[in-house]
């Protein structure tokens, strides 16, 4: 958005301190509601009074209080804007004001825009990108520092790669507000250079120092928090929500995870209080459930369903996240705030009729008021995709037979290390039933191999599919059992230059085009996200899911090499954690048949 004009001014206050006693004009009054306080859970009746982008008086109902524009707010609540504490807009795979022009009259007022998915891809260029976009944008888009791109440095490789001295240079920016999610642990934990002195930027920059303690314990999570990290959203379970409480990590509660929201509303309401230290998050929405089921507005909802206070819930939205995000001015209806205001007609569905940011009213009832200016994009954000066309023998296992023993990876989420014995024909693996055949493949020119692992535990398969959107180097990933259904769902990305598609019989059955950097849609929100679903349906049709780990959500995170237990990259079969980096997945060659 524009630079929030500032609330220091000497006549602004002035002009605040007169309306609020009564001796002058507020410039906008918004009267006949109530007011539900983040402070102290009581709802009360009351008036506020703005002057400019300042809460100049939150007091009881007076009809003779004067003002330049009055905005009745009979049977609403008058409640602070909602602030997202960690998001990436890429996964709604539409464009920044697009995302916008949705979560806003949502009442998402503010937002941390971690944009390593763009910074991956195309590097500074997406970065940059991320800060016009936020600047041109309605709605409070605060950006941060990629800290980790590649993700996994060694383990894999991406289009770019941001050491400490680039980070340093970003987070001097006023348009950076600081160190995004620091996921590349175990380097950091060990003391790796690289890790390292990114860290140390950020607390040389006095700005955040953002966190991702996926599978982190005892003396590891103690160590993580020492190291600078302050927040986490990678929660595994209670016992994980409880721990990083008590090491004094901000907690980031998200909505993308929905299965684990019941167990953390359980032990939030054993402690008897909400933590200041809780907040909010929404982290990735797919374009469907943005449009349908909503943003941190849906978040909200499940907990407040689940049972957690509706105060606590908009507490750890509103004051609590302005607080961890060190922003002072947001999150409290209150005199001397910012006026980023809601006016909601029921607290516990979340159901935002107006929108106030700085004091203008910028949405009412679902829709932005004036819709937001397209930012140019930069060239090097199209054309992505650097790869050759491929031919189904880029996705065989070559071996000698008759038999091999090989590496696999067993359950998706959480994947181990697994080994079987599997048929050789013609000088290639035959996979059983139960196997299926998982390909990455370096997009941004390196000449590398299409590397291919075998995975158990997947479900069956019946046709591919393949993606550019795949945490998080974005290399292009496939996934399926027919080599010449693997390699038609990657030629259709490829002659895309980004995006998803679904094989079925050798053909193509649905795809969604992402030309912007591979992730992105030029598309409007409803049409992105009816090309989704419809790609979505088509693929349940073909695999056997099994949740809540094994759905097609965990799709887009099997590469995740950050995190801990073996995955498969564009270098190989690797697990960081364990210095295991393996180009090919047969172990051994020429295994004889038993009898």
């Amino acid at each position: 958005m524009t630079h929030d004009p500032s609330l220091s001014d000497p006549t602004l206050r002035g002009r605040a301190v007169s309306a609020a006693r009564g001796e002058g004009p507020f410039d906008v009054l918004i009267h006949g509601g109530r007011l539900l306080d983040v402070v102290t859970g009581r709802l009360r009746a009351a008036d506020v009074g703005l002057v400019g982008p300042l809460i100049a008086s939150v007091h009881a109902p007076d009809p003779s209080r004067a003002a330049l524009t009055r905005i009745d707010a009979t049977g609403l609540t008058v409640m602070p804007g909602l602030i997202d504490t960690h998001m990436h807009v890429e996964s709604s795979m539409v464009s920044p004001e697009a995302y916008a022009a949705h979560v806003l009259p949502l009442g998402v007022t503010t937002a941390l825009w971690d944009p390593h998915e763009l910074a991956n891809v195309c590097g500074l260029a997406g970065v940059d990108y991320a800060c016009a976009a936020a600047l041109a944008s309605p709605m409070r888009l605060l950006v941060l520092a990629p800290s980790c791109v590649p993700s996994a440095p060694g383990f894999e490789a991406a289009g770019a790669d941001f050491d400490a001295s680039v980070i340093a240079d970003l987070l001097a920016r006023d348009d950076v507000h600081g160190l995004a999610e620091m996921m590349t642990m175990q380097p950091l934990l060990s003391g790796d250079a690289r890790v390292k002195g990114i860290v140390d930027a950020g607390l040389a920059s006095g700005k955040r120092v953002c966190g991702h303690a996926r599978g982190l314990t005892g003396r590891d999570l103690n160590a993580y928090a020492a190291a600078g990290v302050e927040s986490d959203h990678e929660l595994t379970s209670a016992a994980d929500l409880i721990a990083r409480l008590e090491v004094g990590l901000t907690v980031e509660l998200r909505g993308s995870h929905e299965h684990l929201l019941p167990e953390f509303v359980a032990a939030l309401n054993a402690l008897g209080h909400l933590p200041q230290t809780v907040t909010l998050c929404t982290d990735d929405v797919f374009p469907d459930d943005l449009l349908h089921r909503g943003a941190l507005d849906r978040l909200m909802r499940i907990l407040i369903a689940e049972g957690l206070p509706v105060d606590w819930v908009w507490r750890a939205a509103t004051l609590n996240a302005a607080r961890q995000i060190g922003r002072p001015d947001l999150g409290l209806v209150a005199p001397g705030r910012r006026a980023d205001l809601l006016l909601v007609s029921n607290l516990a569905e979340g159901t935002t009729e107006t929108v106030l940011v700085n004091g203008r009213v910028v949405a009412r009832q679902g829709a932005l008021i004036d819709a937001p200016e397209p930012v140019a994009l930069p060239a090097k954000l199209r054309q992505t995709v650097d790869l050759p066309p491929f031919v189904p023998q880029d996705f065989e296992i070559p071996a000698r037979g008759p038999r091999a023993r090989i590496a696999t990876l067993i359950k998706p989420r959480f994947p181990e290390w697994g080994e079987r014995l599997v048929s050789v024909e013609n000088g290639a693996l035959v996979l059983p039933e139960d196997m299926i055949r998982m390909s990455v493949s370096n997009r941004y020119g390196s000449g590398a191999p299409t590397r291919v692992a075998v995975l158990e535990s997947w479900g069956r398969w019946r046709g591919a599919y393949a993606a550019t959107v795949s945490h998080d180097g974005h290399n292009l990933t496939c996934f399926g059992r027919e080599p010449t259904d693997l390699a038609v769902a990657a030629n259709a990305v490829r002659e895309m230059q980004g995006g998803l598609a679904v094989v079925e019989r050798g053909k193509v059955v649905a795809r969604l085009c992402l030309p912007t950097a591979g992730l992105i849609s030029d598309a409007p929100l409803a049409e992105v996200a009816a090309d989704f679903a419809d790609l979505r349906q088509r693929l349940d049709r073909l695999v056997d899911w099994c949740p809540p780990l094994l759905v097609f959500k965990a799709l887009f995170g099997a590469s995740l090499v950050c995190n801990a237990g073996p995955r498969l990259s564009d270098m190989g079969l690797v697990d960081p954690f364990a210095g295991i980096c393996r180009t090919g997945c047969v172990l051994e060659e020429g295994l004889p048949i038993p009898g």
